[in-house]
């Protein structure tokens, strides 16, 4: 068979592959009817299934797309999904959560628990009520199994209808007009009778989604908030958010997410939090084509109101910026209860780095490890202030004591073969970069690494033996990726 070299097209037939063993045409039409939803036991696909699969995508989602890389944003999408999964009906919690650098409007949910949200998701959420509303809501497809659903449904007529929504999905986190296209012919090509059955499993997760965001304390109103300024963003946009391509948001849609949150309007609601306004902030910088008109406007806003949120605001964007003195000014004004949180301490460090007094950044981030020793926007950073020190070995250590609680980390194994590298440790080197390529769907690019380790004489049979289990490893990975038993 040659050799495919586009990946979305390999990552589409590796897909097909899958499928093609869990789907039979020739089926009856009694055996097409749907289980009870969101019970286990679907006949088309297991649980395990299901979880094998989303691992696979997920490690081609790594290679495709790039991941954002400011922890504290990506650890706050965390710790905010883990909040509402304790008020959902997922059974299921063997989640993982990514945050792709995208400006793109979109979240979504593929199977196994794999959850994505795109940076522009929170830049369009005005309060963390609106986007704790869509992970809700992304959260019920879990729940619910919606992918393992659509199968059953689709068997039948258009066996392979949700595995060409699936790549869509995946072309759109790394490309969003190019999944534009493809998502509007995946669902241009499928019966009005086939649409219908994806409106019921939005109702579905936006019933349940509702439930689920009420009970961690949001206001219900947040949901249909939220549909509003989707539907906002379509309308200034030539291209629609790709949200709005796999979620249809119509006002009767609206209407239904208002009166449902009629019911839950006397409990106690909440609609922000402030960590909420200062991660908003941090990816406002990120995108910001001119910081200088970025600060302008919050100078603006600063003499209605001056609260130590939108300061955090003036004084990172002004660290982007390279506007030292003005974020210093803007830090000494916060109060002195924030001075006191994490995200006031981490800027305090993060402007001695940009500054390039890393000796002093350091001590700042020894301190706030010892207070926050799983926090991982300070073990990156202290970990990188390491290096700037050349300090290698040490940071290899932070590195290594990350990936201890999130072995998933790609950039986490991408970083500490930089590492190790400064530091000597050859093997070492080898051995990051085969788990960041088998992490990002590189496996060949693995299993060349580990051929080129081998060839090392100085390895201990330790050494060896690791490294050839490690082949092994690699060679199971293509079988997932290539979806064969």
């Amino acid at each position: 068979m040659p050799k495919m070299h586009n990946p979305f097209l390999a990552i589409c037939f590796s897909s097909l592959l899958f499928l093609s063993q869990f789907i039979s045409p020739q089926q009856s039409h009694a055996e097409t009817q749907l289980p009870d939803i969101g019970g286990s036991g679907y006949s088309i696909i297991s649980l395990q299934q299901e979880y094998n699969l989303g691992r696979a995508w997920a490690r081609m989602l790594r290679g495709s797309a790039k991941i954002y890389e400011d922890a504290l944003v990506s650890q706050y999408v965390e710790d905010l999904t883990w909040s509402l999964v304790t008020h959902s009906q997922l059974t299921d919690r063997r989640l993982e959560i990514l945050v792709l650098d995208n400006p793109s409007i979109n979240a979504f949910a593929a199977p196994g628990g794999i959850i994505g949200v795109h940076t522009g998701l929170i830049l369009t959420a005005k309060n963390e009520g609106q986007l704790a509303s869509v992970l809700a809501h992304e959260l019920a497809h879990l729940s619910q199994r919606h992918f393992a659903a659509q199968l059953e449904e689709q068997r039948q007529n258009r066996p392979f209808f949700l595995l060409s929504m699936l790549g869509s999905l995946l072309v759109a986190a790394a490309d969003p007009e190019a999944g534009m296209v493809a998502l509007q012919s995946t669902m241009a090509s499928s019966a009005s009778s086939k649409l219908s059955f994806s409106r019921q499993n939005e109702r579905e997760a936006d019933y349940l989604g509702m439930q689920t965001l009420t009970s961690a304390g949001y206001s219900p109103y947040a949901m249909a908030e939220m549909f509003n300024q989707l539907q906002e963003a379509a309308r200034f946009s030539r291209v629609p958010p790709e949200f709005l391509l796999t979620h249809p948001v119509t006002q009767s849609r609206v209407s239904d997410a208002l009166n449902r949150a009629e019911q839950f309007k006397n409990k106690e609601q909440r609609l922000n939090t402030f960590h909420f306004n200062i991660i908003r902030a941090r990816v406002q910088a990120h995108y910001a084509k001119d910081k200088t008109q970025l600060l302008e406007k919050y100078e603006a806003l600063k003499q209605k109101a001056s609260t130590d949120d939108l300061l955090y605001a003036i004084a990172f964007t002004a660290i982007q910026n390279k506007k030292f003195d003005l974020a210093k000014q803007e830090m000494k004004n916060f109060s002195s209860q924030f001075k006191k949180r994490l995200s006031a301490r981490l800027l305090k460090a993060e402007l001695l780095m940009a500054q390039e007094k890393y000796r002093e950044a350091v001590a700042e981030f020894e301190k706030l490890r010892g207070l926050y020793p799983d926090n991982h926007a300070v073990s990156y950073l202290y970990a990188e202030s390491l290096l700037h020190l050349g300090q290698p070995a040490k940071a290899s250590q932070i590195y290594e004591a990350l990936l201890e609680n999130q072995p998933d980390d790609s950039r986490a194994w991408y970083l500490l073969a930089e590492s190790y590298g400064l530091e000597g440790n050859i093997v070492g080197v080898h051995e990051a970069r085969i788990e960041y390529f088998l992490l990002t769907a590189n496996v060949d690019r693995a299993l060349k690494q580990v051929d080129y380790a081998l060839r090392d004489p100085q390895l201990s049979s330790h050494e060896k033996a690791r490294l050839e289990q490690r082949k092994e490893d690699a060679l199971q990975i293509r079988k997932s990726l290539e979806m064969r038993p």
